[in-house]
């Protein structure tokens, strides 16, 4: 788990966070010399719109988001929606949601007390750090 983080409060929608934290993930890849052009980014049918599709290619990658048919009764305009979506990707997704659910068994990152954001991501990376230690003995020892 690679995780450069943005968080804000939880009034806050996480669709205000999309543009730093593909910034984050960005400069994070090019530190570590991780090369994400022409790799996937699967997103859900929330975050289905031609600005984050513009976003996510301008920085090199591909965007995988599910179609969110928006009441559109025109089929010709949901199949051209559909031209982009690669279902095998987004299937990989559960991935994504097992971790979040991972994440969530830590009491002190489902409801946030820390005042400090500093703290708050602290806290995340010493959760995310305790997932790949479990995820790492366990493959290990099989």
């Amino acid at each position: 788990m690679i995780a450069p983080l943005v968080v804000k409060p939880i009034n806050k929608s996480d669709m205000g966070l999309f543009c730093d934290s593909l910034d984050c993930l960005t400069d994070f890849a090019n530190l570590i010399g991780l090369d994400l052009k022409r790799s996937y980014l699967n997103l859900d049918a929330g975050f289905d719109s031609d600005n984050n599709k513009f976003i996510i290619r301008q920085a090199g990658m591909i965007p995988n988001i599910k179609v969110n048919p928006r009441s559109t009764k025109d089929r010709k305009k949901i199949y051209r929606r559909l031209d982009d979506f690669n279902e095998e990707i987004y299937q990989q997704r559960f991935t994504i949601e097992r971790t979040f659910a991972w994440q969530d068994t830590y009491r002190k990152l489902v409801i946030r007390y820390e005042q400090l954001e500093c703290t708050h991501i602290g806290f995340k990376y010493l959760a995310y750090s305790l997932i790949n230690l479990r995820v790492f003995f366990k493959e290990n020892l099989i």
